[in-house]
Formats: structure tokens, C-alpha cells, sequence
């Protein structure tokens, strides 16, 4: 395991990667370090050849607080607050354009930009106690960033619920509308999130790439320009190799023989 002051990067382990924030004595607070670590660790994941899948995790008491208030009350101007906002969105960015499927894997609290880490990551399992919140409210700093990713996975009136009360939220509540995928027991989510893991990596990884990236394209066209886009995709996807394999095992009644071609 490859680990900095700030995350540590498990490289693959049968198609599998994890990334983990360690900075657990502030929580694993969204600071400068920390923000720039998890660029860094991304993007050198995305580029692995080997990797098929990303897990983020958190070290110590829970996933992330988010952004780190002492950090963010030294700083000094607008244009120092807006190098902050900028660079986390640079990495809920670096998250949606990845072609590699990202999980998070939370415990404890995903308060504020950990909460919108949450939210941007392509799926979500978390444990039974974990709770959500985005309490910028509660402090003068309305969570616009993590409103971000919020209001894209939640509906609007309960979004905007969580971002103008400041209240948390259960993980049975998050599951309910949609924030996460599913919340087990702390002994077995370890279990779930590499079985959620594998069954990605069984599948091909030239379609998962194609699927992602046109998944997120479309939701931001009007339904008419997404039919006409997704149309293209398909008809793309279909020239691929595994397009054709995948068809020919589905009619054979035999399990396909991915080439990621």
C-alpha cells in the first residue's frame, strides 16, 4: 500500500483499488492536502491499466467531516476561498469523467464536501450507524458545492431539506432517497462492497467506460438530444468486439469471453 500524510492507495488487487483518506485526527477533512492527495491518487489509478474498479474509503471514526474549518477560516480573500471550492470540484470532476467505476465505502459520518463526495461517487455502500449531512447552514456557509452532487442523486424538496435545516440523516434515510445504494452491518460491509466490486469487474471493461461516460453526458441534455446521443453510443457500442461476444454468449447460453475491445 502506497500511503502519503494524507491517503493511502491500495494499487489492484484482482481489478480492484483502493483509495483511503488518512488523515483521521481531523476527521479526514476536504483540506488543501487532502484534496490534492485524492487528485493525485485518482488520476494515477484512472491512467493503471490494471485497474477496474475504485473504492474510497476512510481511515480512523468515519469517512470524511468535509472541508476543514481551520484551514478554511486562515485563509485569506475571496480569490483563497475560491482556489479551495475550485479545487474540490476538480475532484468530484476528476470522480464523474474517470473510466472507472468509483465506490464509497462509508462509516461513521459524510458531513458537507464528504457528504458530496459521497453523492459524486458512482455508487455508495455504507454501515447501518453512518449518518449525512450538509450543515453548511449551520455555520453561515450554505453547502453550495455539495449542493452540487445533491440535488443530481436526491430529489429536490428532500435536497433542499438537508441543505437548509443542516439536519443529518440516517443511513436507512440516505438509501431511501437515494444518496447511497445500500447501508449493512459494520462486519459485513467490507463483504458487500467487494461483492458490488466483482461483479463490476466481471463484466466488460471497454462497455462499463462507454456506459459511465454516456450515463453522465446525457443527464445534463434535454431528453429529446439525450435519446439522439444515447442512439450513437449504442450504435457505437455495437461495432465493439464485446458487443458482438456478448450477444453471441447470451444466444449460445454460454458465459461470454471478454476481450475489452
Amino acid at each position: 500500500m502506497k500511503q502519503n500524510s494524507y491517503t493511502s492507495v491500495q494499487r489492484s488487487n484482482n481489478g480492484i483499488s483502493r483509495v483511503r483518506l488518512n488523515d483521521p485526527d481531523t476527521y479526514n477533512s476536504m483540506s488543501f492536502n487532502m484534496l490534492n492527495s485524492l487528485i493525485a491518487a485518482l488520476k494515477d489509478l484512472d491512467k493503471d491499466k490494471k485497474t477496474r474498479v475504485i473504492i474510497i474509503e476512510g481511515s480512523g471514526k468515519g469517512f470524511s467531516a468535509g472541508h476543514n474549518l481551520k484551514e478554511v477560516r486562515s485563509l485569506k480573500g475571496k480569490p483563497n476561498y475560491k482556489k479551495l471550492f475550485d479545487l474540490c470540484s476538480k475532484l468530484m470532476m476528476l470522480i464523474i469523467n474517470s473510466n472507472k467505476p468509483v465506490i464509497a465505502k462509508v462509516h461513521g459520518a459524510a458531513f458537507a464536501a464528504g457528504c458530496q463526495l459521497v453523492a459524486t461517487c458512482d455508487l455508495a455502500l455504507s454501515t447501518n450507524d453512518a449518518k449525512f449531512c450538509t450543515p453548511g447552514v449551520n455555520i453561515g456557509l450554505f453547502c453550495s458545492t455539495p449542493m452540487v452532487a445533491l440535488s443530481r442523486n436526491v430529489s429536490r424538496k428532500k435536497a433542499m431539506k438537508m441543505l437548509i435545516t443542516g439536519d443529518p440523516i440516517s443511513a436507512q434515510y440516505a438509501k431511501e432517497i437515494g444518496l447511497i445504494n445500500d447501508h449493512f452491518d459494520s462486519s459485513k460491509l467490507e463483504e458487500e462492497v467487494l461483492k458490488l466490486a466483482g461483479t463490476i469487474i466481471s463484466k466488460s471493461t471497454k462497455v462499463v467506460k462507454i456506459g459511465k461516460r454516456a450515463f453522465y453526458k446525457q443527464l445534463a441534455m434535454p431528453i429529446d438530444k439525450a435519446y439522439k446521443y444515447t442512439s450513437r453510443v449504442m450504435s457505437e457500442n455495437m461495432m465493439s468486439l464485446d458487443a458482438k461476444e456478448g450477444i453471441s454468449a447470451f444466444l449460445e447460453k454460454r458465459n461470454p469471453k471478454w476481450k475489452d475491445k
